[in-house]
């Protein structure tokens, strides 16, 4: 009985280190085929994975070049920067996405590839919706340079703005108006609105408005003051000049001068002030009476006393005239048009808007 119980706690005791070997050895093997599996998996795959980045990189490579020769056929259809560079970067992208998408498939992801060609669709349509605004804009922008409204320094009217057209980029359009002021407006609103091209046709028409006495002979005012607008060297002849009634006033009867000039030349509105000069000049010389609705009164005096309110009110001229110099002269007599100074203002000035010109 005791060598019966001896034998049995000897068994007990080598049991478990056999089993441990046993499970050590079976671990190791375990490990070893999965090893020798995946290096032949590595093997198999090596080879059209190699294939894959080498299409990979030859896709990246080729997407700018290929992408330059297959829009030769545009620059017949138009010569807009911003079109050729869209389509031209449109190209390439679509060529790196195959570049990628035939990688995924050499390197047997190809449910993952499929998921990245159709993740891509859908997170551009929801850049889309986000950035919707900037679509707006850009795809005006494109509008803007394919059908070409405006160049660059002409002088256009958009929204009520007036300005020259410094810069025209992506995403807005920069005018520099009169005063010097720089006014970006979105293209989306520039497309959108009516546009009114001072520059397309460098004639342009001003206007002089002046009231006359019902006491004066009108057709002979009207002569009078055609004679006057054409003795103007910045008033053209073609079109010519016309005077005519605008209305009849409660004690005046009112006339518009309506003039010609060469816009990119002369300002209208200076022609404009001195014609108006001229004019009351003349007027004044030629005995023709202006009478002022707003001032006009009558006082009541005694026959002895009685003094005309325009003799009271009106100082000798010969007191208060002063001695023009010979810039002043110059300054009343310009008539030059202020587009060039703006456009110059407008080159030294620090550019508001980045980007490239793109008309």
């Amino acid at each position: 009985m005791l060598t019966t119980l001896q034998s049995s706690l000897a068994l007990n005791n080598t049991a478990p280190t056999t089993e441990i070997i046993r499970v050590d050895t079976l671990s190791w093997n375990f490990f070893y085929d999965q090893g020798v599996q995946l290096l032949h998996a590595t093997a198999q795959i090596l080879p059209t994975l190699l294939l894959g980045i080498i299409l990979l990189i030859l896709s990246y490579l080729i997407a700018g070049p290929l992408s330059r020769l297959l829009i030769k056929p545009i620059d017949y259809m138009t010569d807009s920067k911003l079109v050729h560079l869209v389509i031209r970067r449109s190209i390439s992208t679509l060529i790196i996405l195959l570049g990628v998408y035939l990688f995924l498939r050499l390197a047997g992801l190809t449910q993952f590839a499929v998921a990245i060609m159709s993740g891509t669709g859908l997170i551009g349509l929801i850049l889309g919706f986000a950035f919707r605004d900037i679509a707006e804009n850009f795809i005006a922008s494109l509008l803007l340079s394919v059908q070409r409204p405006f160049k660059i320094d002409d002088v256009i009217e958009v929204d009520g703005r007036l300005g020259i057209v410094k810069k025209v980029t992506a995403r807005a359009t920069t005018l520099v108006d009169y005063d010097g002021n720089h006014i970006q407006i979105p293209n989306a609103t520039v497309y959108k609105n009516t546009i009114k091209n001072l520059t397309a046709n460098p004639k342009m028409r001003g206007k002089v408005e002046i009231g006359i006495g019902y006491d004066n002979d009108i057709r002979s005012v009207q002569t009078l003051a055609l004679d006057i607008a054409n003795q103007q060297n910045a008033v053209l002849i073609d079109p010519p000049a016309q005077v005519l009634i605008k209305n009849l006033g409660s004690s005046t009867i009112n006339f518009v001068l309506y003039f010609w000039v060469n816009s990119e030349q002369h300002s209208p509105l200076k022609v404009g002030s001195q014609l108006m000069r001229e004019l009351v000049n003349e007027f004044t010389k030629q005995n023709i009476s202006m009478p002022d609705d707003a001032r006009e009164r009558i006082i009541l005096t005694a026959p002895n006393d009685s003094i005309s309110s325009s003799e009271q009110k009106q100082p000798s001229q010969s007191k208060n005239k002063k001695s023009e110099t010979v810039d002043q002269t110059k300054t009343l007599d310009d008539v030059s048009s202020d587009t060039d100074e703006i456009r110059e203002q407008a080159e030294q000035s620090r550019d508001p808007e980045q980007g490239k010109n793109i008309i």
